[in-house]
């Protein structure tokens, strides 16, 4: 064999090594890829499980509310309390996800307010008070999740249709 020959040999070789290191180079990353997926998703599971379990209870006091009406197994009063219940009970599930509602303010401020109606001001010391709360705002660890939805009152507005 001439010397070109066995540099070819000793190449060829050295390719097929590399090809089988390679390949099992792509076997580890295609497993550990494999299992951080399935660590991700295991992770994401538990980290929302407590919630949709509350989220279940909250189905099922829906569910025996709605079979109640249809049965009109209760009165006017009872009917009131018992969806009163339900807004308590989705209000704490609310809570322990560290979710509360915003505190009432009586003046307009654009970081906590979302103007959707103008009614006509008095006088100039009511322009930018809130009239009326139509959408209850909330929010979690000082962060607005969703602003409070408003009527304000303007200086100069002429009907309590407008939008600010």
């Amino acid at each position: 064999m001439s010397d070109i020959e066995k540099r070819v040999e000793e190449i060829a070789a050295m390719l097929r090594d590399r090809t089988k290191q390679d390949e099992v180079q792509q076997k580890a990353f295609d497993t550990l890829y494999e299992e951080l997926k399935q660590y991700k998703e295991d992770f994401m599971f538990q980290a929302e499980k407590p919630f949709l379990l509350d989220l279940l209870l909250f189905y099922d006091s829906l569910n025996w509310f709605h079979e109640s009406l249809e049965r009109r197994e209760m009165s006017p009063d009872v009917v009131a309390d018992s969806f009163q219940y339900l807004l308590d009970e989705f209000l704490e599930l609310l809570y322990r996800r560290d979710v509360v509602p915003c505190e009432s303010v009586d003046r307009f401020d654009r970081r906590l307010h979302k103007a959707v109606r103008v009614a006509p001001a008095a006088n100039a010391a009511d322009d930018w008070k809130v009239e009326a709360v139509l959408k209850r705002g909330f929010q979690r660890n000082d962060r607005i999740l969703r602003a409070e939805e408003v009527s304000v009152y303007r200086v100069g507005a002429d009907s309590g249709s407008g939008k600010d």
